[in-house]
């Protein structure tokens, strides 16, 4: 029963997901833009930062995976960064996000300094949840299949003269988000199946 429960919650979060997507298109019809200031934008923000809490979440709670999540909170940590470039450019100074990455980065060489060699152990044990494959998929979703489709020569071949730019952001920017909701789901799956195996162990 709680499959079918889980199943349809999914379902509803990306409904609710194209729904939001959907937004700024009916309200602003043909003067959307889908730019770094969309709903759709913030959504991926929304996504890769709670996919960060998610995952570090695990690496606190699961030594096995420890490292693997240390790393892949600190990718997503990474990814929401980047996704947040506009502001950090705005509000910081230009090219403060790579800044910032790069901190991140030296951060998690410091963290695998002396156990590099653990790092393949610890993915292993990830890869035997079957959050290691959604995550994959919304991975592959937004670094692959994102930008293909959002190649602006394909929807100019396709469109001719009637090209929109709207219409390549709004195929890019929604499988992007669609990946983001992957990874997150990933993320949320991780979680309950380390906080069954802290309950078990409690319970023995």
């Amino acid at each position: 029963m709680m499959l079918f429960l889980r199943g349809f919650l999914y379902l509803l979060l990306v409904s609710v997901v194209a729904q939001l997507i959907s937004l700024e298109g009916y309200e602003m019809l043909s003067a959307a833009e889908y730019s770094e200031h969309s709903v759709t934008e913030h959504l991926q923000d929304v996504m890769s930062f709670l996919s960060f809490v998610l995952f570090l979440y695990v690496s606190r709670h699961s030594e096995p995976m420890k490292i693997a999540t240390t790393l892949l909170a600190a990718l997503m940590a990474m990814m929401f960064v980047r996704e947040s470039d506009s502001l950090l450019d705005h509000y910081v100074f230009d090219g403060a996000w790579q800044t910032v990455v790069l901190f991140i980065l030296g951060c998690v060489v410091v963290f695998l300094w002396g156990q590099f060699k653990a790092i393949y152990p610890s993915m292993k044990e990830y890869a035997k949840h079957a959050s290691f494959g959604t995550f994959l998929a919304g991975f592959v979703t937004i670094l692959g299949f994102s930008r293909l489709m959002g190649r602006g020569s394909f929807w100019e071949a396709v469109m001719g003269d009637a090209y929109m730019r709207v219409v390549k952001n709004i195929v890019e920017e929604g499988i992007e988000t669609l990946g983001y909701t992957l990874i997150f789901i990933s993320a949320m799956e991780l979680a309950l199946a380390c906080r069954r195996q802290q309950r078990k162990a409690l319970a023995h």
